[in-house]
């Protein structure tokens, strides 16, 4: 390489830095998702990168802003960007997820990069960076020349710096695991959260779509049972008039993943199909259990006055268990 082109790559080396760090995110989340490099890469990539490449596309020149305004610019300039970025996408087709975002911070901090490299290459006073070579230089003589006590406190000062990054490396590369939790919902016959089947008449055939997903970093068996009830509220107290079990059904899943920055994604739904022999007003339960065995008994029996529906009461009181259920109006 001729030393001219040497000097204006030494020139712009801040610049290349951030093409490379903006492309190299990229590779990081889409091949290693959950690398270190995604998080050490990704806080400059939003904070800093695109306040900065606008700076330097802007003020290309040295006489326009020292280094410490720059800086400054830079992180101020970066939060107000990002949004605007984010604000633009939402009125888009793409909206606001992590491959639009991401693929216009890369963009936009790529482009401006070239352009603020032209404008410096042209400029007749441009602003340069430190080059890295000339301050180590610049750290080693200065070491050379202090006292060992000096010395010593330098090296203690490294470490402690260098033992608060892998610190920071081994919080962020393993983080603490994640909530534990199940998805339980019930949708209507179309597979939307509407059109549910409220109003029927007696015997009439209804349908329901119930749907699980386990997070629960475990293989875990669901059992699923279906109660159709009658009660009342008064002072505190829930009164049950009737209460029938339906039927249950059980599946087995193992652990799934909760994809946050996706699209939501099924893992397992079936088809409830249903009919009530009786008329009233009444609230079909869906009660989901995690590695218990269901009741089994009689369709359709009033187990009013019995332990098992002081069972159900307590399934419903108890704030950790897994409960839905539809409203009915069972006309004769």
């Amino acid at each position: 390489m001729q030393s001219g082109q040497r000097s204006e790559l030494i020139q712009v080396w801040d610049l290349l830095t951030i093409i490379l760090i903006s492309v190299l995110l990229a590779v990081f989340i889409y091949f290693l998702p959950d690398n270190i490099g995604r998080v050490i890469f990704g806080l400059p990539f939003i904070l800093f990168f695109p306040g900065y490449v606008l700076v330097a596309t802007l003020f290309p020149e040295r006489k326009s802003l020292d280094l410490i305004e720059r800086i400054a610019l830079s992180f101020g300039i970066s939060i107000a960007v990002v949004p605007l970025i984010g604000f633009g996408l939402n009125y888009t087709p793409f909206g606001i997820r992590l491959t639009p975002i991401l693929i216009s911070l890369v963009i936009f901090n790529v482009v401006f990069a070239i352009v603020a490299t032209w404008r410096r290459l042209q400029a007749k006073d441009p602003f340069l960076p430190f080059e890295p070579q000339d301050k180590f230089a610049q750290m080693r003589n200065r070491f050379r020349q202090e006292s060992n006590l000096d010395k010593a406190l330098s090296v203690i000062l490294v470490l402690a710096i260098l033992s608060s990054v892998f610190a920071l490396g081994y919080v962020v590369a393993v983080p603490k695991e994640g909530e534990h939790f199940t998805e339980f919902y019930l949708l209507g016959p179309g597979g939307k959260a509407d059109d549910y089947p409220n109003n029927l008449t007696v015997n009439e055939i209804a349908s329901v779509i119930v749907g699980i997903a386990n997070h629960e970093g475990r293989t875990v068996d669901y059992s699923v049972e279906v109660w159709l009830s009658n009660m009342t509220y008064a002072d505190n107290t829930t009164t049950i008039n009737r209460l029938y079990y339906f039927g249950s059904f059980n599946q087995t899943l193992s652990h799934t993943d909760a994809n946050i920055e996706g699209n939501w994604e099924v893992q397992w739904q079936r088809v409830y199909n249903f009919s009530v022999p009786f008329s009233g007003q009444f609230k079909l339960w869906f009660v989901l259990l995690l590695d218990e065995e269901a009741y089994s008994g009689a369709q359709y029996t009033n187990v009013v006055g019995t332990q098992t529906a002081n069972r159900f009461l307590n399934i419903l009181n108890d704030d950790n268990s897994y409960t839905l259920n539809l409203n009915l109006n069972v006309a004769g």
